[in-house]
């Protein structure tokens, strides 16, 4: 990609702010700010990390993907169908320890819990529990979704619920793992990403593999990720509207953690997806926890940031960082990188 071409001192600028980090620690970083005179550097960026809640972008270009096949000429109907298509949780939701925000009309309150196999709410809706609270069940039913969209095409807008349960039930198990794993990657190829660089392959709840299997593993590189926000940015993932679409779904972002979280980034309009994952193995009675895990303890940021005096950079971090919280490190880079960019 004709962008990601290393500026050789902003390599140098951007590879100090990692002396003394560990060696896992891994970015591309793009500044756009000057459209005619943009500067990239990256670091072990061909990596290849367990993406975490990352990979629900993947599931989200999926969703933008088959709406566009189901309305080719029509931005607008594929709005509705994600406004007023309303679909159950069922087992897809479940389980999992985020919570979705729940707000009762009548009375005002607002509530937060985990998804129930009874919950409903319309497409729209599941696509921000999945993105702004990262809420795993959500994207399983997402992802679901994308599946039933390019099972049934155009007679999808129409699927009742029995129609899907007998779809699920009557369907071979390998075919509906084929075509899962199909509808979140083949997308991603078509914007020159390839397998090695991000792929997905599992759901996102146990829930899920009641009915699908897993397939492939999941991967991300900064690399990888970097192509997709390149894109995204240029109109190019699906179109120039789902594009916009899938950035202020990013925007959405109940709060600002980890790089988001950064001082430096409070007047800034940040467009932001994290994912973690640890494993923890506590026999040899090592200290271990959340997101401090001793095995793998992966953590990742893909951030588009746009100030409000046309500084614009996009930058993608992956750090496997064992037994310890690397979200400060991430929040130290941010401010680092943002200092480097801005003094141009």
């Amino acid at each position: 990609m004709g962008l990601m071409k290393v500026n050789e001192d902003f390599q140098k600028e951007i590879s100090a702010l990692f002396r003394g980090l560990d060696k896992s620690y891994s970015l591309t970083v793009l500044d756009i700010s000057d459209p005619e005179n943009v500067r990239y550097a990256e670091r072990n960026e061909t990596a290849g990390y367990q993406p975490g809640s990352v990979g629900k972008l993947a599931v989200l270009v999926g969703l933008f993907t088959q709406l566009e096949k189901i309305y080719p000429d029509s931005f607008e109907k594929r709005t509705e169908l994600l406004k007023n298509k309303s679909v159950k949780a069922g087992v897809w939701g479940l389980t999992d320890e985020h919570t979705i925000p729940i707000y009762n009309i009548e009375k005002n309150t607002l509530v937060k819990r985990q998804v129930i196999a009874s919950d409903v709410f319309t497409l729209y809706e599941w696509a921000d529990h999945m993105m702004s609270v990262s809420n795993n069940g959500a994207a399983s039913i997402v992802w679901r979704e994308v599946l039933l969209m390019a099972a049934f095409g155009d007679k999808y807008p129409n699927l009742t619920q029995e129609e899907t349960d007998a779809y699920f039930k009557e369907t071979p198990r390998k075919e509906l793992t084929d075509l899962g794993n199909d509808v979140v990657n083949l997308p991603l190829r078509e914007l020159g990403i390839t397998a090695d660089e991000w792929r997905l392959g599992s759901f996102f709840t146990k829930g899920a593999n009641t009915h699908v299997g897993d397939k492939g593993g999941s991967i991300g590189s900064p690399q990888g990720l970097m192509k997709f926000l390149v894109q995204l940015e240029q109109g190019k993932v699906v179109d120039e509207a789902s594009s916009l679409e899938m950035k202020r779904l990013m925007y959405m972002t109940d709060r600002r953690i980890r790089y988001a979280q950064s001082p430096v980034l409070k007047e800034a309009a940040v467009y932001f997806k994290s994912g973690s994952l640890y494993k923890c193995d506590r026999s040899k009675g090592e200290a271990c926890g959340k997101y401090m895990g001793n095995v793998t303890n992966f953590m990742n940021s893909v951030i588009i940031v746009e100030h409000p005096d046309n500084c614009r950079y996009m930058v993608v971090l992956m750090t496997n960082v064992l037994r310890k919280n690397s979200a400060s490190d991430h929040m130290y880079l941010a401010g680092n990188i943002d200092k480097i960019i801005r003094k141009g």
